[in-house]
């Protein structure tokens, strides 16, 4: 045998050992891998079941079921793209800013979307099938948020596969026989096609039907009814909580004030109301408000190609605790955000931006604050909204950003406020729960400081 061939031959089975070492070595390393990639049944599905199904299953809103893993399977690099630029689930509140508690909020953590992405990086692997949690139970398909007391149905309203956006009343009967208030309310577009020709609805208890007049504005009240809920496309439910309700009385007709546009197919529109009562003969404490606030009183002005600010204010008259907050724009909405600017006495102003969010024409979503981060204001505290509105390319659901775009009714002109509910204080009121909520903070700073102790002994 030469010497080529006795080297040759040494590295031959030099390389033949150093295989057998390495082959139990990258099976280790590859059972780690798979050990540190999420699955779907164990750590994917959880959030699924928590935030996307409730819209995301047969017979909802959504265009695809993500109950099972062979449905959310298909979709894992859209599950990825979505969650990660947070436009889904649909809550665009901006938690880097402000207030981040807010009650039934169904957004992802950091640590949930990582977990998302790592699975989808790892392969979308299925996992144990035994680590999958019970399916989410849910009431019938179209069911409402909450269990219902009455439930108002407006006729049916034909909208044209084409034409100009429509504007007027329909009315229907309030199925009580003694005045009530409300503790929860919902409107929704009653069919899947009815959700894309309502662009709102306004709702109201009126004396006299014949009394009322539409103008088509939806940010400004119509005098001579009780404004109950407003709706716009992905509106979720309104709940009052603190003990307030809104006043319903008997004897007069429910109204909805639409603006209707058509999409190229004729559509039946059907409209309904759903409400939650306070028990027959039961007064809650205070009387929640809900209206359009700080709308700016500079005509609106966006060029094409443009992204431009507005800014609004409104006074507030009587100490208050703010609820909720609901940004309000159309097609070319891109962001809002809500400071207070309080009364000093002195020149300089002290002010506290409370809620920034994006704005997707799609969700009209109501931030409901929670309990304990709910803001408590004195009388003349100022509401500041300021509103960006995007005409530019880089809006996708723009329809043509080389136009100007102005203030206007219909969809596709541009507006900007926000909904602001809240209930108002006395004196004695906001000194009492401003004096709760410090005791609160003092007593969680103490906690936090004698666990930060203890974990120090």
């Amino acid at each position: 045998m030469s010497t080529c061939q006795q080297t040759s031959r040494v590295w031959a089975l030099a390389f033949a050992a150093a295989g057998s070492l390495l082959v139990p070595a990258i099976a280790s390393a590859q059972a780690a891998t798979a050990a540190k990639t999420p699955t779907f049944a164990k750590d994917v599905a959880p959030i699924l079941q928590r935030s996307c199904v409730t819209c995301h299953r047969a017979g909802e809103s959504a265009p695809m079921s993500l109950m099972t893993y062979e449905e959310a399977r298909p979709w894992a690099r859209s599950i990825k793209s979505r969650t990660t630029a947070r436009e889904m689930p649909p809550y665009h509140i901006d938690k880097s800013i402000g207030i981040t508690k807010f009650k039934n909020d169904p957004s992802l953590s950091d640590e949930e979307i990582q977990t998302i992405a790592k699975w989808v990086d790892g392969g979308a692997p299925r996992g144990n099938a035994a680590d999958m949690p019970a399916p989410r139970t849910f009431k019938d398909s179209g069911a409402w948020d909450f269990e219902p007391d009455i439930v108002v149905k407006f006729p049916p309203y034909k909208v044209p596969a084409s034409g100009p956006d429509l504007y007027g009343n329909i009315y229907a009967d309030i199925p009580i026989k003694t005045d009530r208030y409300i503790q929860a309310i919902q409107t929704r577009a009653g069919t899947p096609a009815s959700r894309k020709v309502v662009h709102h609805a306004l709702t109201y208890a009126v004396a006299d039907p014949d009394s009322m007049e539409v103008s088509g504005d939806d940010s400004a009240g119509v005098d001579g009814g009780d404004f109950l809920v407003e709706y716009a496309s992905g509106k979720n439910a309104e709940v009052y909580t603190g003990d307030s309700g809104v006043p319903l009385q008997a004897g007069k007709k429910a109204m909805v004030s639409y603006h209707l546009h058509s999409v190229g197919e004729e559509v039946d529109a059907y409209i309904e109301v759903a409400m939650k009562l306070h028990p027959e003969g039961y007064t809650p404490k205070h009387i929640r408000w809900s209206k359009q606030l700080a709308q700016s009183t500079a005509e609106l002005d966006i060029p094409g190609n443009s992204v431009v600010r507005i800014d609004g204010y409104t006074v507030m008259h009587k100490n208050a605790r703010i609820l909720s907050f609901q940004p309000h724009m159309h097609i070319r909405g891109k962001r809002q955000c809500l400071e207070l600017i309080y009364p000093t006495g002195g020149s300089a102003a002290r002010s506290e931006m409370i809620s920034c969010t994006n704005f997707n024409y799609n969700w009209h979503i109501n931030y409901t604050y929670a309990d304990e981060v709910a803001p408590i204001v004195p009388a003349g505290t100022i509401l500041h909204v300021i509103t960006w509105h995007d005409n530019s390319q880089a809006n996708r659901a723009n329809p043509d950003p080389k136009n100007w775009v102005g203030d206007g009714q219909r969809t596709i002109d541009e507006m900007g406020f926000a909904w602001i509910g809240w209930y108002d204080l006395t004196d004695e009121e906001y000194k009492e729960q401003l004096a709760a909520r410090k005791a609160e903070r003092e007593k969680k700073t103490r906690t936090t400081q004698q666990q930060q102790q203890q974990g120090q002994q």
